[in-house]
């Protein structure tokens, strides 16, 4: 018996949701694809502990949303932000306010962010949400909320998605 097995069958199975929670978290898909390739590494190490207890989803989000917060301390500790340049293009309607949306994430902090992408992308519940962040459902609640507004301030062309978004979370 091999002490990776199944861990390929995982990786086949769960390789696109996982890839879009990383571009999700990094609005960049070589970072995603980076993010993605170091944290399968740190799965595939653990692996056979990992499936004795059953939690090899858990455990790999986790680490995503761990590691990109680390990454974005560590970017934040080297440099000052700086915005690229403006490009214009000619887009629909739903594609603006992706890129509106895509931006405005990028700008609120590393932990909302991830609740963001947990809680409304991956769909998963508050309670989830707060076992793979390691905090409480009160302050995945609190992050939400906070994030939200945050969000509203910095886009407020997408204020009605945001109303969509804070009805259906009740």
């Amino acid at each position: 018996m091999d002490r990776y097995d199944g861990f390929r069958e995982f990786v086949l199975a769960r390789q696109q949701a996982l890839m879009r929670s990383a571009y999700l978290l990094t609005g960049d898909v070589h970072l995603a694809e980076d993010l993605m390739q170091s944290v399968l590494l740190k799965v595939a190490n653990r692996w056979p502990r990992l499936v004795r207890h059953g939690t090899p989803e858990a455990y790999t989000r986790k680490a995503l949303v761990n590691q990109y917060i680390s990454w974005q301390r560590r970017k934040q500790r080297r440099s000052p932000s700086a915005d690229p340049p403006e490009r214009r293009h000619a887009h629909d309607d739903a594609t603006i306010d992706r890129i509106v949306l895509r931006k405005a994430l990028i700008r609120i902090t590393p932990r909302q962010r991830a609740v963001i992408v947990l809680r409304f992308y991956e769909d998963l519940s508050e309670r989830e949400t707060a076992e793979i962040l390691g905090c409480s459902v009160g302050t995945v609640k609190s992050q939400t909320h906070h994030a939200l507004g945050r969000l509203r301030t910095l886009a407020p062309e997408l204020s009605e998605l945001f109303a969509e978004t804070e009805e259906a979370g009740r």
